[in-house]
């Protein structure tokens, strides 16, 4: 087990506050562009339970926005607490394109975001539905910018390095680095299905409780899972493709990261690489114990080539490895994962067949199992990324031991501490506040809008009409 010192705290701390922040953004993505689908086709069908969901999924979406605020902060302030060092080396990149994340989608997320929730009944429907436009397209170009940064991080071009510290000299070779398009597509479809996943849930659960109470099912639930599960049927296998073509550039740029997620210690000679499904990954012995492999498959996967071999850890300096099991196991939680979204997604297709959908106990009981799942999937994703980043913060150009500030392992080990403490308390409560958001569910009845207008109406007929 590696010593605690006070670069594997601030890691640590950087690591537990991220996780934390990340939930938020990726519901946010998804649940702002759900509700401008959701407010498009109401106002092109006024089915009133479009504009229900609606309602409904805009309080959980407002609760979340504040969180993300809240933990995004937290974040930023980091990067000048803890890590000093890559403050002062990388400032000039990422200062930017953080102040541009700022006055592009922020902004714009909060200039529209109050009309949004609380203008329905005070502006016009076309000018409502625009503003959830706007808050849906901020949170776009908000990761559009986020992770520009974080791909120069992984890929950095369009630079060069003056008296010890980076000046950007081509902006756009910097934003559009080589693994930014990738990663960006990877991002937002995850988020899309993490999305999706949870207003399935949110339905299955439902559902489940109709049955155990043997009363019929609204058709606000009853959408909810049908719009989530074409989405889901569409946007995960396109993540696979993406996926794909994303590990393809890894390969490419950051060869050491896919040896590590492969546990891929050794090539045998003149043999191609197997795929290892499951195993123990041990750095000391350069082995994995137990492996379940199979032949060629790493090499047709990672390369389309079953003849050629991948890249191997031994090929690159020791110091230069990163935490292959940590690598290696939640790579393949992401990848698990994600053939369970698909096999779901499938099976719910063929209970379509049926009218079965919303009757099929076995499936509304995976589907609530599988609420967090597109969550932790990201979440997964994301720890393989940056931990397979190790030893760079800053990939061939920066250190991790080079970033970060020069605070003592206690200090570290106190502040990490409160922020575990305030954060289990104050996002535990969020959480569980929009849980009991969830679990009250969307209204049945016509909304207070759509009634509103009913009354007027009725109210300006003549009395003969009425």
């Amino acid at each position: 087990m590696p010593e605690l010192d006070a670069t594997l705290l601030a890691r640590i701390q950087f690591a537990f506050t991220i996780s934390f922040h990340i939930i938020f953004p990726a519901i946010t993505i998804g649940l702002a562009c759900y509700l401008a689908v959701l407010e498009g086709l109401w106002l092109k069908s006024r089915q009133t339970k479009y504009i229900n969901l609606y309602t409904f999924w805009s309080k959980i979406f407002a609760v979340n926005f504040g969180m993300g605020v809240v933990s995004g902060i937290v974040m930023a302030y980091q990067f000048g607490t803890h890590w000093r060092g890559f403050s002062e080396f990388a400032g000039s990149i990422t200062g930017p394109l953080l102040t541009y994340e700022v006055l592009t989608a922020f902004f714009l997320e909060a200039g529209f975001l109050g009309v949004m929730l609380f203008g329905r009944e005070k502006v016009g429907e076309r000018l409502h539905f625009f503003a959830t436009c706007m808050v849906a397209l901020g949170t776009v170009i908000s990761t559009f910018w986020i992770l520009a940064s974080n791909s120069w991080m992984q890929t950095p071009q369009g630079h060069a390095i003056v008296d010890g510290r980076v000046v950007p000299l081509d902006w756009w070779a910097v934003i559009f680095n080589p693994s930014f398009p990738y990663r960006l597509a990877h991002m937002c479809l995850a988020a899309f299905i993490s999305t999706a996943f949870l207003v399935a849930g949110a339905a299955a659960w439902h559902l489940l409780q109709c049955q155990r109470q043997h009363c019929s099912a609204s058709p606000e639930v009853k959408t909810m899972l049908s719009m989530a599960m074409w989405m889901a049927l569409a946007i995960v296998p396109l993540q696979m493709f993406v996926g794909d073509m994303h590990g393809l550039n890894t390969l490419q740029y950051q060869p050491t990261k896919v040896a590590a997620m492969e546990a891929h210690y050794s090539n045998a000679d003149g043999e191609p690489t197997p795929l290892i499904l499951f195993g123990w990954p041990d750095s000391e012995q350069q082995t994995v114990h137990w492996a379940l492999e199979v032949p060629a498959l790493a090499s047709l996967i990672l390369l389309h080539d079953s003849e050629q071999q991948v890249p191997a850890l031994d090929e690159f300096p020791r110091d230069h490895w990163p935490n292959v099991p940590l690598v290696f196991w939640s790579f393949r939680l992401m990848v698990g994962l994600g053939l369970l979204m698909l096999a779901a997604s499938l099976w719910a297709l063929w209970l379509r067949r049926g009218e079965r959908l919303y009757q099929q106990p076995q499936f509304l009981r995976l589907m609530l199992w599988l609420m967090p799942s597109g969550l932790v999937a990201t979440l997964a994703g994301w720890f393989t990324t940056e931990v397979g980043r190790q030893p760079w913060v800053v990939q061939g150009l920066l250190r991790t031991e080079q970033a970060v500030s020069a605070h003592t392992a206690v200090e570290l080990s106190i502040s990490l501490l409160a922020f575990v403490l305030s954060y289990l308390l104050i996002f535990g409560l969020g959480y569980f506040y929009m849980w009991r958001l969830i679990v009250t569910g969307p209204s049945h009845g016509p909304s207070l809008p759509t009634l509103t207008q009913r009354v007027a109406t009725a109210l300006s007929q003549e009395p003969s009409h009425v």
